[in-house]
Parts: C-alpha cells; sequence; structure tokens
C-alpha cells in the first residue's frame, strides 16, 4: 500500500463508506429478520476478503437490501438462521463456478441509458428515503430501497407519515449536518489544513454525537431518544449476543437449501454485475473491471459470509457511489472501510451507539444528489429520444417497484430501440435519377423483413433496382423469400431487377 496515496485519498473515502455502511448493515439484517450481526459480519467480510479479491478498485461490496426479501422468505421456508447460513456459502460456490464458466461477461450487454437510470433512480430513492431519516422517524429499515415498504406504507406516503413525528432535534443536527457538508470542501476552509485532513462525513457524525450531549445538558426537550440512534449489540463481554452463528451441515440433503442456494447467487450475481457496470462508469480513471473475477470473489466472500454467520454479499451501488464521490483512487479504501468496521464494533461500540442516524441521513442525502443532479438528465436528453426513454423509464420504474423489476423493464425498452436502430442500419435504401439501390450493409434476418418489405415498397412502376448483398455474410431464407417474391412483383410493375451477392433459387431475366 502507498501510504502518500492513501491518506489523502483512499483512506477519507474508507471512513465515509464506513459510516454510510454501518446504519445499512444493521437495517438491511433487521428487515431480513436475520441477527444484527449477520449484516455487520457480510460488511466486514465484503469489504475486506471481497475488497482483497476483486478486480475492481472502487466498487465496495456488503449486504444489499435487494436480497432482503429473499433472504426473510428463505430464513421462514428452511425453518432456521443456521440452515439458510448453508445456502448462503453453497451459493458462494455456486457464484465460483459461474466465474470459472465466464458467465459474468453478461455484464457487458447491460445498456448505458439503463445502467445511468439505475443510477440517477438510486439517488432519487436514497433522497426521498432518508427524509424521515432526517426528521426523527424510522419506522421502515435503513436501506431500504424498494416501493412499497414493509410497514405498509409507499416511498411518498412515508414521507408525510413522517411530517406527524418531527423530532426537532433531529431536524436541527440534520440541517447542521448537510451545511457541514455543503461547506467543508469550499476554497476558504480548504486553505486550513485542519479541513483538508479531516473527512466532511466524520465531522458530520462528531457534531451529531456533541449536539445531542449539549442537548441532553441544556435542551432536554431536544434530546433524542435511543431509538433514533445507531443500535450496535455489545459484540464483547456480553454472554446474551452470539455474534458468529454457524451454518447447519445437517440440512445438506434438504433440496430446499439447494433452490435458496441457486436463488441468491443468481440473483446476488446479477445486483453485483450492475453495480460494477456503475462503478466503472463513474470511475474517474475509467478502468474495466474484469467481471469474471469479480464473480469468482464475490463467491468467495459468501462461502466465508455463511461459514461466519453473516447475510449474502453482493456489490452494492449506495456504498461503491460513497466510496467514488469521496475521492476513492484504489481498493484499499473498500478494505479499510471493512477493517474500521471490525475496529469499531471491537473497540468502541458505546461511541457507535451516540450516533444520531438523522447526521447519517444527511449524509446519505448528499451521496444521493450526487447520484442523481440535473446535468445528469440534460446530458441523457441530448442523446436524443432513444436514450433518454430508456434511460427515464428505468428512472421511473425502479423509482416505483424495485431496483431488479426496473432494470429488467429499462433493458426491454432500451432493446427495442437497439433493434429499432439495427433494422435502420442495416438495410439502406438509396435513389437517383429513376435508379434505386437497396444495400445490405450487414447481416440480415428474419427481424429485417419488415424493414426490407418498405424499402421495396417505395420503388416506383418502370425503373432499374439493384439488390446488393455483397456485405452481408448471412441472409436469412425468409429474407431470399421475400426477395424472391417481389421479382415476380416486379414484373407486373415493370420494374428492372438485378441482384448482387444473394443466391436466389430463381435468377430475374
Amino acid at each position: 500500500m502507498n501510504l502518500r496515496n492513501f491518506w489523502p485519498a483512499d483512506f477519507p473515502a474508507s471512513v465515509v463508506v464506513f459510516l454510510v455502511a454501518l446504519p445499512l448493515c444493521l437495517g438491511i439484517a433487521l428487515a431480513s429478520g436475520a441477527p444484527l450481526f449477520s449484516g455487520l459480519i457480510s460488511g466486514i467480510v465484503g469489504g475486506i476478503v471481497v475488497g482483497a479479491l476483486s478486480g475492481s478498485s472502487v466498487s465496495v461490496s456488503g449486504p444489499a437490501a435487494g436480497l432482503t426479501t429473499i433472504v426473510a422468505a428463505a430464513i421462514l421456508d428452511l425453518g432456521s438462521f443456521e440452515a439458510f447460513l448453508l445456502s448462503v456459502s453453497l451459493a458462494g460456490l455456486i457464484q465460483i463456478i459461474l466465474g470459472f464458466a465466464k458467465a459474468g461477461t453478461v455484464g457487458h450487454f447491460f445498456p448505458s441509458s439503463v445502467i445511468k437510470g439505475m443510477l440517477a433512480s438510486i439517488g432519487l430513492i436514497l433522497i426521498l428515503k432518508q427524509i424521515p431519516h432526517a426528521v426523527g422517524y424510522d419506522s421502515d429499515f435503513e436501506g431500504d430501497e424498494s416501493f412499497f415498504q414493509p410497514d405498509g406504507r409507499n416511498t411518498f406516503s412515508e414521507i408525510f407519515t413522517s411530517l406527524d413525528y418531527l423530532s426537532i432535534g433531529a431536524v436541527v443536527i440534520s440541517a447542521v449536518s448537510l451545511a457541514i457538508l455543503l461547506l467543508w470542501n469550499k476554497n476558504f476552509l480548504q486553505r486550513f489544513k485542519f479541513f483538508r485532513l479531516v473527512p466532511a462525513p466524520l465531522a458530520v457524525v462528531m457534531t451529531g454525537i456533541s449536539l445531542n450531549a449539549l442537548f441532553n445538558l441544556f435542551f432536554p426537550y431536544l434530546v433524542i431518544s435511543q431509538k433514533h440512534l445507531v443500535s450496535v449489540p455489545a459484540l464483547l463481554g456480553s454472554s446474551e449476543v452470539r455474534a458468529f452463528i454457524t451454518p447447519d451441515l445437517s440440512q445438506w440433503a434438504n433440496p430446499n437449501i439447494y433452490l435458496a442456494a441457486i436463488t441468491i447467487a443468481i440473483v446476488a450475481s446479477i445486483e453485483t454485475l450492475l453495480s460494477i457496470e456503475a462503478c466503472d462508469k463513474m470511475d474517474p480513471a475509467h478502468r474495466i473491471t474484469p467481471l469474471n473475477q469479480e464473480l469468482k470473489a464475490q463467491g468467495v466472500g459468501n462461502l466465508i459470509s455463511g461459514l461466519l454467520g453473516g447475510l449474502p454479499v453482493t456489490s452494492v451501488i449506495v456504498r461503491s457511489s460513497a466510496n467514488i464521490n469521496s475521492g476513492a483512487r484504489s481498493k484499499a479504501a473498500a478494505i479499510s472501510h471493512g477493517a474500521i468496521l471490525l475496529i469499531a464494533l471491537l473497540a468502541v461500540p458505546g461511541v457507535l451507539n451516540q450516533i444520531p442516524l438523522s447526521c447519517l441521513a444527511a449524509i446519505l442525502l448528499s451521496v444521493g444528489y450526487k447520484l442523481t443532479k440535473i446535468s445528469l438528465y440534460k446530458e441523457m436528453y441530448e442523446k436524443g429520444f432513444s436514450q433518454f426513454f430508456p434511460f427515464m423509464v428505468t428512472v421511473i420504474a425502479i423509482l416505483f417497484t424495485n431496483l431488479l423489476q426496473g432494470v429488467f423493464l429499462g433493458i426491454v425498452v432500451a432493446l427495442f430501440f437497439i433493434l429499432k436502430t439495427n433494422f435502420h442500419s442495416a438495410v439502406i435504401a438509396v435513389s437517383s435519377e429513376g435508379n434505386y439501390l437497396i444495400k445490405f450493409s450487414k447481416d440480415v434476418s428474419f427481424m429485417h423483413k419488415a424493414a426490407i418489405r418498405n424499402a421495396l415498397a417505395n420503388v416506383p412502376n418502370e425503373t432499374r433496382l439493384l439488390i446488393d448483398g455483397t456485405k452481408s455474410r448471412f441472409i436469412d431464407e425468409d429474407i431470399i423469400e421475400t426477395i424472391e417474391d417481389y421479382l415476380e412483383l416486379a414484373k407486373t410493375k415493370n420494374i428492372d431487377v438485378e441482384t448482387k451477392g444473394i443466391k436466389l433459387k430463381e435468377k430475374p431475366l
């Protein structure tokens, strides 16, 4: 590790990611119906193990909100958390196999408009979901990304409900935290060494703890209650906490174990590939992650996480974007965030439990804003309708459903535009003074039949037509049949047709 590069760039980023990851690990574990420590264990494994093995310099792995319903259903179906852990470890083995089978190349086929739409929608969701936490209302778990929430409300109704449960102390802390985040990197402050050395989110957390202590001394009516603070059970010195739960190996013959493992492996791999593609687009150095290596790294991470009692691990876009926006340059930031999480749990759990969720909400609001800036929407609009429409469909679909459903719908729409563009580019029709040319610029299949028929229908009577297929290595039988049928029609229209590079059963006169 190059310390000269690590301290000014990767270390501050690792602190930011640690602060973002802490409430998300706890919230996702809570929503999954799993022990709180299982979320923290997967966060540590995702940082240290996957971070070390990954080919990405900026991606951060940990428990994913997109798997909460799958995890909760699997624990209930398998009858115990120990049996579920066996599925997590087996899912890791499946991912390792997928990596060696080069299944990661699927990630290269996600359209750019969909990936950018995913980033923008995650930014919007972060902003909308963190507003209730910022005002002191924590009915929904930290990290929830779905429109319909476990508490029976949705993203928008949760915001309106939270206004009835305002905590003035939480609002003050979140407002001060946002002000710090906005001003910390301004030039008039960056002249001082202190502001260059201390990451703004760390200052936010320390300010939040200090303000709540002041409220306790001088303004009791503003004190934030324990339910609005981070809640980490003591790892050391507690006989009531089972930090490390091991898999129940006696369940190996249960077929439901393997069904759950396959489901986790597939969903976790898709989320990882989506996140990696997004990270590569955000990476200022424009590095490209080897996707098959990433699947292997995630597989090892899930294998170890399951053995230690952790939740499934994926590359996660919220932590990764926080890492990139904080200036991370290498994987040292991701690894260090896992190490900091482990050290903090062992050494200062009491300090962690003094952190107000409202100041962490302010950090996540800042991350969300950077993901969904107005400039991104303008950029996609300027690229044309074929890029902007799939982008917006992805944004809206993810916002009103969840990540995987929204991305799937975005891909379907993007593929429509890709196929439409491909149809037009494969068949070129030009004319000059009664001479017409229809040229195949690439291989043509039955999907191009409509475009070719339209081009042929636009050729007037008593003209000359050349159909040129010399650039095509493959011409589908459906296209051959369409041309042969047209030759018969051309005789009745007095159109002189010549074919070139096309093997017909019947040659034109």
